[in-house]
């Protein structure tokens, strides 16, 4: 008779079959009840509703979602496969958000569908699909992404709603810098005689300086019959210069997100006092911060650090071959990297402080940041030497975060854009909140971002001559609030007023991080 090891083993060999053949929606049929009672009891398979289930960790917390919101598209992909065969696509508003590279997950994602409920379907984590009954578009006007089906481009900014414009202005106007001529949207404008649509279109073209392609749009129309109203569905006008046409739906977000962040940043973060007089001063105060530092930025990722550890660490007392703690205990090895990181940043800040461009410093340094991050742990074998070449290659997950960040290759398209916007903005204040945001939000490393957005946020306070600002543990629940309401609703009020409140404390000379006593 086979050991219970044994017969779960059994039962992670028939998941391991579906998973090959990149099935996230699994079909109670597709799994023997036996298997299936086995993988659930053990928690490596999760119901979604009755009759579909998604593999799952055993080791996730009670109503953790990191794992649903890391299969939600996958999930969808299949069950709506399943359901509909290819009889289903998804709503247009959905669909521009996607190919605008924006995958956060939705509380509803619409689709339609000839044989749609016109009913929500609840999935997991208050997340549901609502299938519309509608007629499909034309096939010309579906583009299969990542296993789902989309709107095509063109024929989503056509069928979309006036007020996907001011609700999701990012995803509606990197999705316009992608259309690089008025064809590509003018033959389903002269088709279905949609005079309104095209003066909605002409007018959130010209919102964002593309000038030649709204008039093409009018003219066009107007040459062909139509009487053309123009109109502009978003809410604000945003002074920028956008390349004639973004390649990267990535490259163009981080562009966009920018531009319309930084108003609102400037309107909620301190006035910088300017850069400090006493460099020698202002460095060596960072020093003695040092640890009430690293015991809270190391707190914020759940290590297990105390002071006198971070201390030990950094006054040399680090004998990975003497004393086995050292070289395996995995609070040490991250103290001790986060040091050898410090003092690489302390050389950011000196750059800075000497005025030289913080965006070029930090683009220049932010890699050797990440080396020494993790150069401990490479000694020690837990990470390969290979995962210190640069960004990853690999996608990444955020704990119980709705926003999924970029995949390895919009990173690299995404990251020299963002040293780009950093290297130009003029603003100290700017510098500090966006930083810190949208390095998070590329989330470009498989683990240390967190970290490395906290160092880079201070060089950039160094550079306005903030002193340097410490993020409590104690307030790590507001913290990751207000970067997830910047990152799925792109409000950054609340992340500018936290970072505000911080660096008010600082600059006034008290201080919201302390060491635990004792």
């Amino acid at each position: 008779m086979a050991l219970p090891h044994e017969k779960l083993a059994e039962a992670l060999a028939a998941l391991k079959v579906l998973q090959d053949r990149h099935i996230v929606a699994i079909r109670s049929t597709e799994l023997s009840r036996t298997h299936r009672e086995r993988l659930l009891k053990n928690g490596f398979l999760q119901e979604v509703m009755k009759g579909w289930y998604v593999p799952s960790n055993p080791n996730q917390r009670q109503g953790e979602t990191t794992g649903w919101y890391a299969s939600f598209w996958d999930f969808c992909a299949n069950y709506l496969n399943d359901r509909f065969g290819k009889d289903w696509c998804v709503a247009p508003e959905p669909s521009l958000s996607f190919h605008a590279g924006n995958r956060t997950v939705p509380g509803q994602l619409r689709v339609r569908s000839p044989t749609g409920g016109n009913k929500p379907t609840e999935l997991l984590h208050g997340t549901s699909i609502f299938d519309i009954r509608a007629s499909m578009p034309a096939a010309r006007d579906i583009a299969g992404i990542d296993g789902l089906r989309l709107y095509t481009l063109p024929a989503a900014l056509v069928e979309a709603s006036p007020t996907f414009f001011s609700q999701k202005p990012t995803d509606a106007r990197t999705a316009l810098t992608m259309v690089s001529d008025a064809s590509e949207i003018l033959a389903r404008l002269l088709e279905g005689g949609h005079s309104t649509i095209a003066g909605r279109l002409a007018g959130a073209f010209r919102n964002i300086g593309r000038e030649r392609i709204a008039d093409d749009v009018i003219r066009s129309m107007q040459a062909a019959g139509y009487t053309v109203r123009e109109t502009d569905p978003f809410d604000t006008r945003l002074e920028l210069s956008l390349p004639r046409r973004e390649t990267s739906p990535y490259a163009g977000r981080i562009r966009l997100m920018w531009q319309e962040m930084r108003g609102r940043v400037i309107d909620n973060f301190p006035e910088a006092p300017g850069r400090p007089n006493d460099v020698a001063d202002y460095l060596r105060r960072v020093d003695d911060i040092y640890v009430t530092d690293a015991y809270h930025s190391l707190s914020i990722e759940g290590y297990r650090v105390s002071p006198e550890l971070i201390d030990r660490l950094r006054s040399g007392n680090w004998n990975p071959d003497g004393d086995p703690q050292d070289g395996e205990h995995r609070d040490a090895l991250a103290a001790r990297g986060y040091y050898q990181a410090f003092e690489a940043v302390k050389r950011s800040v000196g750059s800075v402080l000497a005025n030289e461009n913080p965006g070029r410093v930090v683009d220049d340094d932010h890699g050797q940041w990440y080396r020494e991050l993790f150069a401990p742990s490479v000694a020690a074998g837990i990470v390969k030497p290979g995962d210190l070449a640069g960004y990853r290659s690999d996608r990444v997950f955020i704990r119980n975060s709705m926003h999924v960040p970029l995949s390895p290759n919009a990173v690299r398209d995404a990251m020299p854009v963002f040293f780009e916007m950093l290297e130009a903005e003029e603003q100290p204040g700017v510098r500090v909140v966006l930083g810190h945001f949208i390095f998070v939000y590329v989330h470009p490393y498989m683990d240390g971002n967190g970290r490395i957005g906290r160092f880079l946020m201070n060089v950039m306070m160094a550079a306005g001559g903030y002193p340097w600002t410490i993020i409590p543990v104690q307030r790590r629940a507001a913290y990751m609030a207000a970067l997830e309401r910047a990152s799925v609703h792109q409000d950054i009020v609340p992340f500018s007023r936290f970072l505000s409140e911080l660096a008010d404390q600082s600059m006034s000379g008290k201080t919201a991080a302390t060491l635990p006593s004792g």
